[in-house]
């Protein structure tokens, strides 16, 4: 087994060196550096010390994981035969993943792992700033960076902006959240005497020349309120504000029930926006959806029963759960493979008792012609259903007729409503046949309806007379000009 012995090399110069590390360092029989570029290096190949580097590991390997991987691994074969010495930057434990690698195979017992302390940059980085961290801040690896981790309420410092291409990925990241202009901080070799600090605006924070392996950037909390919108954090803050004791009495007074509508009524103008391609349209209608799922989950919480994360929760654990062929062993060949198992996997859920009928699983709520697409396909699963669409048109015949005779016959209201509803849920079937969906035909025909006899009230305006004037057959011929037109 190994032997290996991990140093820091501080943040700063050689004279911020601990003794013991220095003699560490120079006694090393095999010293191995991370990096050579650091001032503490440069000082003491002065004093003849000899050592190899994985610099140029850099440049051969295409992810900074993958250098990190490969030190480690020729790190545990060097140490094989002989006591080895690891020199890295700063603290080993801070913001240093080839040691984490190594603790991990310390573990495993791989390797006789042994780590010393160093400065940190973390001490020099914060005198630089003026900045207290009792106040919160988050501590980022520019290589490796996730925007959700981001939460630009708090003071950041993203360490290893080794180059202007990672600079630009952290400009680019911190883009999506904050204005263009907002001030960032670059620091470079904090506690050094090559300290360097160079205040810019986000976009010009990969323009910045003096960008090297010891530069790190840190961007202060943001204050402005407005800067925070985007943030989910600040939109439940202010529904909690909308709903709290100071807040909107409209709000105030809304239940589960009073905002059943709404709901409703959202979700089919975010539909009008999406049958319109209207980008900025869907935006806003998704943010009303959104408004009304914020809401029912505020009442929730307000009442104490359960609130937007149990929601997120919920809905999270249930994607992953009904999708094994992505997040497990399971496979599937199509969609219609992954529709099937969904349906299994939800009546396993549901634990659907045998007097319970299939027919339940439709949501009541439903407008009524979707709901007879629905409850026809339940049946169909279970072999209610002809095999072509023949008889499908012979019943819409069939029901057609009895309509006419309903009507005839001087029927009452009811019953010719119920005939007339025959007739549609028959040809609902024709429509699930030819995998129409029919309330999206209604509304494409409720589209063209629209348009077309705009077209007739828009000629009617422009002939300086009024619509009720016109007979049916001039109202005709603009429909049918309309129609030639494509509209």
């Amino acid at each position: 087994m190994g032997n290996l012995t991990v140093l820091g090399l501080g943040a700063g110069d050689l004279e911020q060196l601990p003794m013991g590390v220095y003699k560490q360092i120079m006694n090393s029989e095999h010293l191995f550096l991370r990096t050579k570029e650091h001032p503490v290096i440069q000082d003491l190949e002065k004093e003849g010390l000899t050592y190899q580097s994985f610099d140029a590991m850099y440049e051969q390997t295409n992810s900074f994981e993958d250098v990190y991987e490969k030190i480690t691994a020729q790190l545990l074969v060097e140490s094989q035969e002989k006591n080895v010495v690891y020199a890295v930057p700063g603290h080993p434990l801070v913001a240093e993943r080839t040691v984490q690698l190594l603790l991990e195979k310390s573990k495993n017992n791989e390797i006789n792992l042994k780590i010393l302390g160093g400065q940190s940059f973390l001490d020099p980085m914060f005198t630089a700033l003026g900045l207290d961290p009792i106040d919160g801040f988050q501590f980022h690896d520019a290589t490796s960076l996730v925007k959700e981790s981001i939460e630009p309420t708090q003071h950041m410092i993203f360490c290893q902006v080794y180059d202007a291409f990672i600079a630009s990925e952290v400009k680019l990241t911190l883009m999506e959240i904050l204005p263009d202009e907002y001030p960032v901080t670059i620091v470079t070799a904090a506690g050094s005497k090559q300290e360097k600090i160079i205040k810019v605006p986000l976009y010009e924070l990969d323009h910045v020349t003096e960008i090297n392996n010891l530069t790190s950037v840190y961007v202060p909390a943001v204050k402005e309120e407005q800067l925070l919108y985007r943030q989910f954090s600040s939109f439940r803050q202010t529904i909690s504000i909308l709903r709290g004791p100071n807040g909107c009495p409209w709000d105030q007074k809304q239940t589960h029930e009073s905002l059943k509508k709404y709901l409703i009524e959202e979700a089919y103008e975010l539909i009008d926006a999406i049958d319109d391609n209207d980008i900025d349209g869907i935006i806003e209608e998704l943010g009303d959806v959104f408004l009304q799922v914020m809401l029912h989950a505020q009442i929730g919480e307000d009442e104490g029963f359960f609130n937007i994360d149990d929601v997120i929760e919920g809905i999270n654990e249930k994607m992953i759960r009904r999708h094994p062929h992505v997040f497990g062993d399971a496979s599937v060949h199509d969609a219609e493979d992954v529709v099937k198992r969904w349906d299994e996997i939800k009546k396993m859920e549901k634990g659907e008792r045998a007097e319970q009928s299939i027919l339940d699983a439709v949501a009541k709520g439903l407008p009524n012609l979707t709901k007879a697409f629905q409850f026809q396909k339940k049946a169909a699963k279970v072999g209610f259903d002809w095999e072509n669409v023949e008889p499908m048109w012979e019943k819409v015949s069939e029901e057609m007729k009895e309509l006419q005779e309903e009507i005839a016959q001087g029927g009452s209201q009811e019953d010719i409503a119920t005939e007339f509803g025959d007739v549609l849920f028959a040809l609902v079937n024709v429509a699930r046949y030819y995998k129409l969906d029919p309330e999206e035909a209604v509304a494409y025909t409720n589209r063209k309806f629209y348009r077309r006899f705009t077209f007739i009230e828009k000629k009617v305006k422009e002939l300086e007379l009024e619509i009720e004037t016109l007979s049916l057959e001039q109202l005709d011929e603009f429909w049918n000009e309309a129609k030639h037109k494509g509209l």
